[in-house]
């Protein structure tokens, strides 16, 4: 069978290449900076709630009850207890944020520090460790919050305590596998056979090369926490009313829908939307970054 490649149509694809490799490029930095541009905003927002939001989140009218969006003096409406919904997302921010950012860091920071011990350990330290990880893997987690706030009381710190919770597995498992995978470098087994101790091993050979995967993993969780974290708030278990958040937010609005007022649960709904998909965004973009091996090549 005759070839019809010329040596024309591999210059065409020796160029083509790298001009695909700068638009993946471009298209990755325009999305961690739309990412980032979103993110900067709902905290800047949150940070300065007493100054941006027109109302007290918590001040009520009954007689200004279900004023639809673009009402005078409320643009985006008020609830059933008359509450300007723009003034309790804006403050609503402050509590699903801080949860996430705090739950998320925990997480991570715990969750590595367990994978680095155990991708370093001998079999049956590591073995104990992974197992139970894997019994962590095995709760419920909404059984585990629920107990959680049984003997705590429902709040904050019960949201916190089961992100971390269910967080801290997945964390292990994936820093746990880039260990392994580290572990086995020349790098590392030449930094054994020159005498260096674990320690040294450990932070000044492998942590600075897993530290990438680390951000990126604990950035694009952030996303996920939020609406986990906003579940739990709808379910009862997290913030209590009359505290401005996210989720409790959208469970009140929940229980109005079947009366036409969708605008009440549609808001916030849509906020946790478009911050988690900017905390993902931002996290796969920091991924090719932080690994050129895996960027992808787009058409």
């Amino acid at each position: 069978m005759v070839s019809l490649r010329t040596p024309q149509s591999d210059a065409v694809k020796v160029l083509r290449g790298p001009a695909r490799r700068r638009k993946s490029r471009g298209r990755t930095n325009a999305q961690v900076a739309v990412a980032l541009a979103v993110i900067v905003f709902f905290v800047l927002l949150s940070v300065l709630a007493p100054l941006v939001a027109p109302y007290d989140p918590n001040a009520a009218d009954g007689s200004l009850k279900y004023l639809p969006p673009g009402s005078p003096g409320h643009l985006l409406g008020t609830d059933e207890q008359g509450r300007d919904i723009l003034s309790r997302l804006v403050w609503g921010g402050r509590t699903s944020l801080v949860i996430a950012f705090i739950s998320v860091t925990l997480s991570t920071l715990l969750g590595s520090a367990l994978a680095l011990l155990a991708g370093f350990s001998g079999d049956r330290v590591s073995g104990a460790i992974m197992r139970t990880i894997d019994v962590m893997f095995a709760f419920p987690v909404i059984v585990v919050a629920v107990a959680l706030a049984v003997i705590l009381g429902p709040g904050t710190p019960v949201v916190i305590a089961a992100i971390v919770f269910a967080s801290v597995p997945y964390v292990a498992r994936v820093i746990f596998a880039e260990v392994k995978q580290q572990r086995g470098r020349e790098y590392v087994e030449a930094s054994i056979s020159l005498g260096a101790g674990f320690s040294s091993v450990l932070f000044r050979e492998v942590l600075p090369n897993v530290i990438g995967q680390i951000v990126v993993y604990g950035t694009g969780l952030v996303g996920g926490m939020i609406v986990f974290s906003s579940s739990l708030s709808a379910l009862g278990i997290g913030v209590q009313p009359p505290t401005a958040d996210w989720g409790r937010m959208i469970s009140e609005g929940a229980k109005v829908i079947i009366s036409g007022n969708i605008f009440v649960a549609l808001f916030p709904g849509l906020v946790v939307l478009v911050v988690a998909l900017a905390f993902n965004w931002l996290g796969d973009g920091l991924r090719d970054v932080f690994d050129p091996n895996k960027r992808r090549i787009r058409a």
